[in-house]
């Protein structure tokens, strides 16, 4: 939930970022796009994975940098403060470079750091572009003035975490066309770990496919998040995509859609249900992880936790 009244926080009850970010369909798929696509930019995904303490446990990472996004969207000044010292502290640690090369445009030995003013804007501008799609396909369509709102809230955003402001496109047409031009260009690339990862977010692979009783839950969540990626990221991670996904995914956000619209006539609970913080949404999947590390499993087929890093660093 927002922050409680007499408590403010960064961005005011009706600000588009508050609007956005506590709508739950939202919330519960706009990180894992992220992290999909965001994978395609190695100096982002390098740079987390070599310093994550969750690397095999890619869901885990998701809840705890959700918890962390939701308290500067929706948190009172103090919770967003606590969270920002937090993530302070973890980016000053990421300095590093690329162990091997990631495509033409990432040789090995390319430098990257959390506290990179451009990469502090592409992590934004993966967060904001998901945000963005999301709420089209699963509330409803902005409007040109609320999405400009949106985007210079998520630029407010950024700039708390430390991203300087002139790192970012000055309004959303400019952001559109590099962020657009950015994922049509050569620079996207995925090493073998992102592809791994991505897949698994997305739910990609049959061997990652949830177990019941969560199996139909998780079945329509990557079907939306597949859904909605660029079809260039598609085909990047080899997900096949035929006239009838894309007719489930229209259908099941039209659902979602619809829901959205019955709050005004419906129950109470059911506008309870639509809104809040997605934070616990995610906490399911992590638990999920941490129970099969400790039944001594990999979370991720094929990965052996205890030997993660040493596997991948040869």
């Amino acid at each position: 939930m927002a922050a409680r009244q007499g408590e403010p926080g960064y961005f005011a009850d009706d600000s588009m970022i508050r609007r956005v970010m506590s709508k739950r369909a939202v919330g519960v798929t706009y990180g894992l796009r992220a992290l999909v696509i965001g994978a395609v930019h190695p100096l982002l995904f390098v740079g987390t994975s070599e310093h994550t303490a969750h690397r095999a446990t890619p869901y885990t990472r998701l809840a705890v940098t959700g918890a962390l996004f939701e308290s500067v969207f929706l948190g009172s000044k103090a919770e967003a403060d606590r969270a920002l010292a937090f993530t302070r502290r973890k980016h000053e640690r990421v300095v590093g470079a690329l162990p091997e090369d990631a495509g033409p445009h990432h040789r090995a030995g390319t430098a990257y750091a959390a506290l990179d003013p451009h990469l502090m804007f592409m992590t934004m501008a993966f967060t904001f572009d998901s945000a963005e799609v999301m709420y089209d396909r699963l509330v409803r369509e902005l409007t040109p003035t609320e999405r400009e709102d949106l985007y210079q809230d998520y630029v407010r955003w950024g700039e708390l975490f430390g991203m300087p402001r002139e790192a970012a496109p000055a309004d959303y047409p400019a952001f559109r066309r590099y962020f657009d031009d950015y994922l049509d260009s050569a620079e996207p690339f995925l090493t073998d770990e992102a592809e791994l990862v991505g897949s698994y977010l997305a739910g990609h692979r049959k061997a990652y496919r949830l177990r019941p009783p969560v199996e139909q839950v998780g079945s329509a969540l990557y079907l939306l998040v597949q859904g909605s990626l660029p079809s260039r990221i598609r085909r990047m991670y080899g997900i096949e995509w035929d006239i009838a996904d894309e007719l489930a995914h229209r259908a099941l956000c039209r659902s979602i859609r619809t829901a959205h619209l019955a709050p005004p006539l419906a129950p109470r609970v059911l506008a309870g249900a639509l809104a809040g913080r997605s934070t616990p949404s995610y906490q399911l999947l992590a638990r999920r992880e941490q129970h099969m590390i400790r039944q001594g499993k990999p979370s991720m087929p094929g990965v052996d936790p205890r030997n993660w890093v040493q596997r991948n660093s040869a």
